[in-house]
């Protein structure tokens, strides 16, 4: 059986679950040079408005519903597209779809999400720059591997509420991030981060846990 001759929209669920998926058949191919085509847009864009940084986004996750009416100034624009990430450009996506992002994030430059799986950012969470959300991986067995030839998989990415994923952190499949919690620079998160925890290393290992206090300091 090659992989043309596989049942597409069954292909595409099991991509989505997270089991053996062939990534090269026509329509995820086509899938992928959408994304890439919506992207391009955005990291040409020369100093974007909010209203055009919330477009763009909308193309990107090929997102069918209006954005709200214009606001009167651009602060008010901010308030009125908080359910659009704010984007510093460069960055990378592989689907666009399979990415549920909350109100009020940022994400800075050259951040990249392999969205084979869904990749879920909660609200008022920061990225910082050169993180990679890899929510796609590939079968250890080579022969199974076979290239472009053989199947992929992948798990789901959660990162919760009000985090803040230092510069240069890279997140594999299947992971979850608390709500609250922060991860260092440089770090490699390979395990699940509890709620309001700080872990930073490669792997990243627990630094200590926050203390919430209702004053905002810590």
């Amino acid at each position: 059986m090659t992989v043309f001759n596989i049942d597409e929209e069954d292909n595409l669920n099991r991509m989505r679950r997270g089991d053996l998926y062939y990534a090269f058949t026509p329509k995820l191919v086509a899938a992928r040079k959408r994304c890439r085509q919506a992207v391009t847009r955005l990291n040409a864009a020369e100093d974007p408005t909010r209203r055009e940084m919330a477009e763009f986004w909308r193309q990107i996750t090929n997102d069918d519903r209006p954005l709200p009416p214009p606001a009167a100034t651009e602060d008010e624009e901010d308030n009125v597209l908080h359910e659009y990430p704010w984007i510093e450009a460069p960055i990378r996506i592989d689907y666009g779809t399979n990415i549920k992002v909350g109100s009020n994030v940022f994400i800075n430059f050259n951040c990249t999400i392999l969205d084979t799986c869904q990749v879920t950012i909660g609200s008022r969470t920061l990225i910082g720059p050169n993180v990679s959300f890899f929510s796609g991986t590939h079968p250890l067995d080579p022969e199974l591997r076979n290239g472009t030839n053989g199947p992929e998989l992948g798990g789901t990415i959660t990162v919760g509420e009000d985090c803040w994923i230092a510069g240069n952190v890279t997140i594999l499949p299947g992971i979850t991030i608390g709500a609250g919690s922060t991860v260092g620079a440089g770090s490699v998160v390979t395990k699940d981060v509890p709620p309001y925890h700080v872990v930073a290393g490669n792997p990243a290992k627990i630094i200590r846990k926050l203390e919430r206090n209702p004053n905002g300091k810590q």
